[in-house]
């Protein structure tokens, strides 16, 4: 499906973070025009690789990052929950700002990184399709489904692609026994990076990013649809992550929903009246 000689200018936010780092290498060989960019230049940056500096609070900076791009894979942001003041910079602020710099650019792509941060209190006995309501688990959450609908209007009113992923946890292996239903290996999240960047017939969808997991709680069929295949299972690594649970113990409220110790933190609530 990608056009593995193409030149096309895909603009890839938050390149120095845990998601960008693990998944770039993939995504260069596929994308030889990938442009990176973060606050701060990757510590592991190639020469073949091309870098450039913004804050994605500066919208100026945004703006000349944009410049010329066809496509942005929009992972930039505070990546865990932080004060009100942290996230609405970071994730509100400068999601607006590269949504609104894309379409004064004319960008015709943009894949956004949401997260089950967006649906985590969603009890885990619950099977989820991409179409429930939002029920974010904090602000870091609430951030997220702002960029969802954030997304769906540029779409609607201004004709961007958008790719909205709710990105469960990516990285070699499963951590703990709550990632065996939401973890994503590096590779699988690339594919549906490919989706969006060159799907023909896609305007505007939120899948999941989740591998082949046995115990998701998932509904992924609108991904399936556009021809996603994981090739990875997190049931491969059930004794790894088993053994990593029984560290950490147990969590009275976290262990109820699916975001985990983000529902948990702060928590003031009966968890009887939590979740719907």
């Amino acid at each position: 499906m990608a056009d593995a000689k193409s030149t096309r200018r895909i603009v890839f936010t938050g390149a120095a973070g845990g998601i960008g780092t693990m998944t770039r290498p993939l995504l260069a060989r596929l994308y030889p025009g990938l442009v990176l960019s973060d606050r701060v230049e990757p510590a592991d940056l190639q020469p073949h690789e091309t870098f450039v500096s913004a804050d994605l609070t500066r919208p100026d900076e945004v703006a000349a990052l944009l410049a010329g791009a066809d496509s942005v894979i929009h992972l930039g942001g505070h990546s865990v929950e932080g004060t009100w003041d942290q996230i609405l910079q970071a994730n509100i602020i400068g999601c607006y700002n590269v949504f609104e710099a894309a379409r004064e650019a004319g960008v015709k792509r943009v894949i956004f990184a949401s997260s089950n941060h967006a649906i985590g209190f969603y009890p885990r006995r619950k099977r989820i399709g991409t179409d429930v309501t939002v029920r974010p688990d904090s602000r870091y959450g609430v951030s997220k489904a702002f960029g969802e609908a954030l997304g769906a209007l540029y779409s609607d009113k201004h004709g961007i692609a958008v790719t909205c992923l709710r990105i469960g946890n990516v990285g070699p292996l499963p951590l703990d026994v709550r990632r065996l239903s939401i973890w994503i290996s590096p590779r699988d999240l690339v594919q549906l990076f490919q989706i969006g960047l060159d799907h023909p017939d896609l305007r505007y969808e939120i899948f999941y990013g989740a591998s082949d997991n046995a115990a998701g709680w998932w509904d992924n069929s609108r991904a399936h649809r556009f021809g996603y295949r994981p090739r990875d299972k997190a049931e491969d690594h059930r004794a790894h992550a088993e053994a990593e649970q029984a560290k950490i113990g147990p969590d009275p409220v976290g262990d109820l929903f699916q975001g985990g110790g983000f529902c948990s933190a702060e928590f003031t609530n009966d968890v009887k009246r939590a979740g719907p």
